[in-house]
């Protein structure tokens, strides 16, 4: 059995699988904000709950907001900042006394969508989020690319590809940048251009009710956001070509964003077809911490 874990900005969620991948146990508390030492022992204590309805795991994968730096170990580009510049993993594997895998939560979506998601069988899955924030993760043959500085798939603070006129300079980005796509492509990102082109404040879900009940400003906003999507997935297209595309986040949940999506991004491929398959994740919210168990496919103690 593998036992997973996801930290988030105010849950934390733990499941344990079994070499089938079926769900032996799952269980979720509340995050402890601001609290570094109460998220550890929040993780210890959800473990140990988990492996009392199970046996003993020993396997431990956390799927976290931002990553390691390779050099030092600590934690880099957490939006739960208490996190940052801690030794997070040594520090919980101390806890749990044994050893921990720790990954982006975008990369552990892309393991469980490549493991036994709606990416199986394919060698390059690329999964993004679109929800709150914008990330995304990668994953080959099943296992999480990292890259040397641990930011591979940081594709949320790259800037918008080939932006029209009135999309320069672009918003301000919480990381200090213009323009970024996660302010495009974000559920806050689509309210805003709303707002911008209407002078109508209207969260993300309220446009797209609006869209649905045939709203013309509403689906103009929504097909400029679809526009967009397919710029900016196609300029990884160009640089990893992956067998794979999966969508999660609350974003990935409307039908509507899947609709001729293909042919949004094709134009922008630089390729003589485009026939990448781009489909919502299968596990849905469960994603994250379902590739956190996977963290140890196959090996490890």
């Amino acid at each position: 059995m593998r036992l997973g874990i996801d930290l988030g900005g105010t849950k934390i969620a733990g499941i344990v699988l079994d070499d089938t991948g079926a769900t032996r146990a799952e269980a979720r508390v509340a995050t402890p904000r601001e609290d570094y030492a109460g998220t550890l022992g929040a993780i210890a204590t959800l473990v140990a709950g988990l492996e009392a309805r199970t046996g003993p795991a020993g396997r431990v994968g956390v799927g976290m907001p931002g990553a390691l730096a390779p050099a030092t170990g600590l934690v880099k580009n957490a939006n739960s900042t208490w996190l940052n510049g801690r030794p997070f993993a040594a520090d919980l594997a101390h806890a749990l006394g044994r050893p921990v895998r720790v990954e982006n939560d975008a990369n552990c979506l892309a393991v469980s969508e490549a493991v036994d998601g709606a990416g199986a069988g394919a060698a390059v899955v690329w999964a993004i989020i679109l929800g709150t924030g914008v990330g995304s993760g990668i994953a080959l043959h099943g296992r999480a690319l990292s890259g040397r500085g641990r930011i591979a798939g940081e594709w949320g603070h790259n800037p918008l590809p080939a932006p029209r006129d009135d999309e320069r300079p672009g918003a301000a980005c919480y990381c200090g940048r213009t323009g970024c796509i996660e302010t495009w492509l974000s559920g806050p990102g689509l309210a805003a251009d709303h707002a911008r082109h209407t002078g109508n404040a209207l969260t993300a879900e309220a446009v797209v009710a609006a869209m649905r009940t045939g709203d013309v400003i509403a689906q103009r906003t929504f097909a400029r956001y679809r526009d967009r999507l397919g710029r900016a997935l196609a300029h990884v297209v160009n640089i990893l070509d992956p067998d794979t595309i999966v969508i999660g986040g609350g974003l990935s949940r409307l039908p509507e964003l899947f609709e001729g999506l293909a042919d949004l991004t094709a134009p922008h491929v630089f390729s003589d077809r485009f026939d990448t398959p781009i489909r919502p994740s299968l596990h849905g919210d469960a994603s994250g911490v379902r590739g956190a168990a996977w963290l140890w496919n196959g090996d490890g103690p």
